[in-house]
């Protein structure tokens, strides 16, 4: 642990004692707990046991990783969650600021994989595949089998605060008003994610590091890979949001989450025009005309049950000049 000026900077490794795999839960005991303005470096695993390099590929697989496929028990999902982290003072109706400060490789191997039954396109490809695929720190590159390059943009598709209690043992795949899967490869570091609070301390998760991934993470996976993050967190008590919002350096971003992709995109749309309308004073019907050429709609995913689009908008089209 360290102290910067009055914030605290701690660690958080991934060890069995503080990950939990496949699911959220608000009945989970928190890991660590920490002040509003604390910083927190938090170390996360992914794999899993049909996922990993052969002996004779040359990787090295993390020695936290073996032991946690090994000891921690499974929930009905496949993405393992360091943490939770408390934060004091988050009550039910406050807002979650977590700036995402600094993303960082753990290794240099990342897996996609695809299964019968899943992505966007099942009845293409009905059979299983795993790819292993180099991950080059020094290009930031990642390196498919056939040699093809694609630019590397780490980001975590898992950052959540504990769903409501009342709602029980949730599955990882879907992304809800807690955040969870969200899959959005904009939220590289820099970028900042507001989460509503939802259970007392937040309890805040952390995991599925993606090396790189397109806006649909089509096949069902992205580059999956072990990344370090540096998070920031701030209790908003002025702020009164009932879904994940965001921003990155120069973009606001906006969530929809639904089944049906038009009912997300709905969603997203009318959760940024409500935002442009809070910030500038425009008037609702300028702020819609706004978006229609100003704002871009994305399919954040089209794998997780619950599908995703994410608006976004430069920021710098809401300054008065």
């Amino acid at each position: 642990m360290a102290i910067k000026g009055r914030a605290v900077i701690h660690h958080l490794t991934s060890t069995p004692q503080t990950v939990h795999w496949g699911f959220l839960d608000a009945t989970l005991p928190p890991v660590l707990s920490i002040a509003s303005g604390d910083s927190v470096v938090v170390d996360c695993v992914s794999g899993l046991p049909g996922s990993l390099p052969t002996p004779e590929s040359g990787f090295t697989i993390p020695a936290d990783l073996t032991e946690i496929l090994e000891k921690v028990k499974k929930g009905t999902g496949n993405h393992i969650y360091t943490g939770p982290i408390h934060v004091e003072g988050a009550q039910p109706g406050d807002v979650l600021e977590v700036r995402i400060k600094d993303i960082e490789l753990r290794q240099d191997w990342g897996w996609n994989i695809f299964r019968g039954y899943g992505g966007t396109l099942p009845e293409d490809f009905p059979y299983f595949q795993n790819m292993i695929v180099k991950l080059d720190r020094l290009s930031n590159e990642a390196i498919l089998p056939s040699g093809l390059k694609v630019p590397m943009r780490p980001f975590f598709g898992q950052l959540a605060v504990a769903p409501r209690a009342d709602f029980g043992r949730l599955n990882s795949k879907e992304p809800r008003d807690f955040g969870g899967n969200l899959d959005c490869k904009a939220l590289t570091a820099g970028s900042t994610i507001y989460l509503p609070v939802l259970h007392p301390g937040a309890l805040f998760s952390t995991g599925d590091g993606h090396a790189a991934q397109g806006d649909g993470e089509v096949n069902g996976t992205a580059i999956e890979t072990a990344l370090k993050g540096t998070f920031e967190f701030h209790v908003r008590k002025d702020l009164r949001w009932t879904m994940p919002y965001a921003e990155t350096p120069d973009r606001l971003v906006t969530f929809g989450l639904d089944p049906s992709l038009d009912a997300a995109a709905k969603q997203a749309l009318r959760a940024m025009i409500d935002w442009i309308v809070a910030l500038t004073g425009i008037s609702k019907d300028e702020a819609y005309a706004l978006c229609s050429f100003a704002c871009d709609l994305h399919v954040t995913q089209t794998v997780n049950i619950v599908k995703g689009v994410h608006a976004m908008i430069d920021k710098s089209i809401l300054v008065r000049g």
